[in-house]
C-alpha cells in the first residue's frame, strides 16, 4: 500500500485497552498515517468524559509515529472525507462483530466511497471489551494486563480506589 494512505481507526475507548492497541498498532504497519478518531454515542454511559477519553487515547498511542488523535462528531464517513483518509480500519472479535461492521462497512462504501479493512482481533486481547472490563474493575478485579498503566490509574481513581 503506498505511504499517502491515511486511515481512521474509530472508536468510543472507554476505555483504550491493549486491544484498541493492537489494532491501531497493525493499521500503522499497513498504512502511512492513521487517525484514532474518538467519538460520542449518545446511546452509551461512559465511564470517562469526552475529554479524559481523548487525554487517554492520546497517551497510549504517543509512542507511535504517524498516529494522531481526534475527536468525531457526526457521520464517520463525513470525518473521513474532511480528513481525506480513504479507509476505515475496524477491529473484530467474533462472527456478530464481522457480520455488524460488514454491513457498516458496505454501507460506508455507498456513502462515500471509503474502504473498510477488518482486522482480526489478536490472540492475547480477543475476548477483551472496554465494556468488560469497565464491569471487572468496577469489581475491583485487576484489569492492568490489558490497560496501559496510565488508563489503569485513571479507572481506579475514577471508581475510587
Amino acid at each position: 500500500m503506498p505511504e499517502s494512505v491515511r486511515a481512521v481507526c474509530p472508536g468510543s475507548f472507554d476505555p483504550i485497552t491493549r486491544g484498541h492497541l493492537d489494532i491501531i498498532e497493525r493499521a500503522c504497519s499497513i498504512f502511512g498515517e492513521v487517525i484514532v478518531a474518538v467519538g460520542r454515542n449518545s446511546t452509551k454511559n461512559y465511564l470517562f468524559d469526552f475529554e479524559e477519553r481523548l487525554d487517554l487515547t492520546r497517551d497510549a498511542v504517543g509512542h507511535l509515529a504517524g498516529v494522531v488523535v481526534e475527536p468525531i462528531d457526526g457521520l464517520l464517513t463525513d470525518f473521513c472525507l474532511r480528513h481525506e483518509a480513504s479507509v476505515i480500519v475496524k477491529g473484530v472479535r467474533f462472527g456478530s462483530d464481522f457480520d455488524y461492521e460488514l454491513q457498516m462497512g458496505q454501507l460506508n462504501r455507498i456513502l462515500s466511497g471509503i474502504e473498510t479493512v477488518l482486522l482480526p482481533a489478536g490472540r492475547e486481547y480477543g475476548t477483551i471489551s472496554s465494556t468488560m472490563l469497565r464491569e471487572v474493575a468496577a469489581n475491583h478485579g485487576d484489569i492492568g494486563p490489558f490497560v496501559t498503566e496510565r488508563t489503569n490509574a485513571a479507572v481506579h481513581a475514577k471508581l475510587g480506589y
